[in-house]
């Protein structure tokens, strides 16, 4: 049986990476909810916590190689 989401997944990683950026950003904004101040301040909000936690020393971080490994094997894809 076919899988489109691989077979789009495989076209669109042969992309230019500009091109896979404007598509990921056009997949994202596809299915974000509408503005809302309240949760935009909160994730700004842990987003400049977890800067800081790097910037002091307590966190490193993970590899990106990492990251998206976790990602494609919790969405059953790797």
């Amino acid at each position: 049986m076919a899988h489109p989401t691989q077979d789009l997944l495989a076209a669109a990683l042969s992309l230019p990476e500009g091109e896979r950026l404007r598509l990921a950003s056009e997949l994202i904004a596809s299915v974000e909810e509408p503005y809302d101040d309240a949760w935009n301040a909160a994730w700004l909000e842990e987003l400049e916590r977890r800067e800081q936690a790097v910037r002091d020393g307590g966190s490193e971080g993970n590899a990106w190689a990492e990251v998206r490994a976790r990602i494609l094997a919790r969405l059953g894809a790797g």
